[in-house]
């Protein structure tokens, strides 16, 4: 949320709603400089797993609800390992990994 959560602050977006409660979405509501609203939907996941991929189904549900709001929808995949070992669990204040890319806008 916080990696996520700073690009947005980059891009000048002014947060409406942040929701850090595990499997609620979307985790941001936000407007830009033009007021027009973003929806983002962040998913953490860990190594291997592809932070860029995400459920289809799961996606259709939040572009039904985006469009009643004329809003723009994004996911924001970010991944993460243990710098050391992949294999291991990822813990506080340890070096990891990151693979994050950016926004993806879906709508």
């Amino acid at each position: 949320m916080n990696i996520v959560g700073k690009e947005l602050e980059e891009k000048g977006f002014e947060f409406l709603a942040v929701n850090s409660k595990l499997n609620k979405h979307p985790q941001f509501v936000c407007i830009d400089k033009h007021n027009k609203k973003k929806f983002v939907l962040v998913k953490a996941v860990m190594y291997p797993e592809d932070p860029k991929e995400y459920d289809a189904i799961w996606m259709e549900t939040f572009k039904q609800h985006v469009e009643k709001f004329e809003a723009e929808l994004y996911y924001a995949g970010v991944g993460l390992g243990n710098a050391e070992n992949p294999l291991e669990e990822v813990m506080k204040d340890q070096p990891y990994i990151l693979d994050y890319d950016g926004l993806i806008q879906i709508l």
